[in-house]
């Protein structure tokens, strides 16, 4: 167990190159991975029951004991992400598809990465928890009402289909592993240090998937997408950090509110494309879930050391007054 364990970390520490790495194979050998597509559902399912284990009450009893923080988040999330991906795809003139993808992937909750990041950035760890759990369990409702607002002028959007789907695949999952976590915790505790290695095997098989179905449509408008998804990111890490400091938080819950608003639950963008858009509008999810885990990590890393020169200098400073 404790070589799993090991092994689990270490891909949970590499998250980001085993997504690029991936992603470049399927693209060059397509036929090694377009198998893996009729099961992204399963996969998405598989990693959400993963989440349900992980999380606690405390993760929701967070909610009451920062009320503004959290609902202040889960709002940035839901109307930043969103806008920007409405505004990106209206400027940038893409196909329909793609346009539904980028909204797709704007309206998802965000992602599970982002308590990793949030930690190594030396942020509010457990406000990050909070709002991942809270929008992810609102995403049923949200999602697919925020991309029939702002995508139903590309594509034609079924709020009822989207939320069927993300009730199967995000609720009922997470619901589970909450129930298996509460029932036989002290089975769930020995093996959650295992779980990131399953998350991290989940997310680059469905990113592979993508990029070997869509191999012809991302040599042709690859780079016009991947350019939208860096701005997408971009910009809504840096507005979730001016929300944060609008709103007057601590440092360590602005960066927490920035990594909520900025990364996104690409897997289940990827995984929604899929089902009711067409194969094309998946690849910006894809190309979110590569990008997010390199900004991400360099993001908290700065942040990270920068927390730690400070709380250097102030030790100077006891220390010399």
């Amino acid at each position: 167990m404790k070589v799993l364990e090991r092994i689990s970390q270490f891909a949970g520490n590499t998250f980001a190159i085993w997504v690029i790495l991936f992603g470049i194979i399927s693209f060059f050998f397509p036929e090694g991975f377009t198998w893996i597509a009729p099961h992204i559902a399963l996969l998405l399912g598989i990693i959400m029951f993963g989440m349900g284990l992980t999380l606690k009450l405390e993760d929701f009893k967070g909610v009451l004991k920062a009320p503004k923080s959290v609902l202040f988040a889960v709002l940035g999330q839901y109307t930043i992400m969103p806008l920007l991906a409405f505004g990106l795809a209206s400027a940038f003139q893409v196909p329909a598809e793609v346009a539904a993808g980028i909204i797709l992937v704007g309206c998802c909750p965000g992602g599970t990465a982002s308590n990793v990041m949030t930690f190594l950035a030396k942020g509010n760890t457990a406000l990050s928890v909070s709002v991942t759990a809270v929008s992810t369990l609102l995403a049923p409702i949200l999602t697919p009402a925020l991309t029939l607002l702002f995508a139903s002028q590309w594509l034609p959007v079924s709020f009822m289909d989207m939320f069927i789907s993300i009730v199967q695949i995000v609720l009922v999952p997470i619901v589970l592993g909450i129930i298996v976590r509460l029932l036989f915790s002290r089975q769930v505790e020995k093996s959650i240090a295992v779980l990131p290695l399953v998350s991290v095997i989940g997310i680059v098989a469905v990113a592979s998937a993508v990029v070997a179905v869509n191999t012809e449509a991302i040599v042709t408008t690859g780079l016009l997408i991947f350019s939208i998804v860096v701005l997408h990111n971009i910009l809504g890490l840096m507005i979730g950090y001016l929300l944060g400091k609008l709103l007057k938080l601590d440092f360590s819950d602005q960066k927490a509110v920035s990594i909520e608003v900025g990364m996104q639950n690409s897997g289940l963008g990827a995984t929604l494309a899929q089902l009711h858009f067409a194969p094309i509008a998946a690849v910006p999810s894809a190309l979110f879930s590569v990008w997010h885990n390199i900004s991400g990590p360099i993001l908290a890393t700065w942040w990270g050391k920068k927390s730690e020169e400070e709380s250097l200098s102030e030790h100077k400073t006891e220390a010399t007054g």
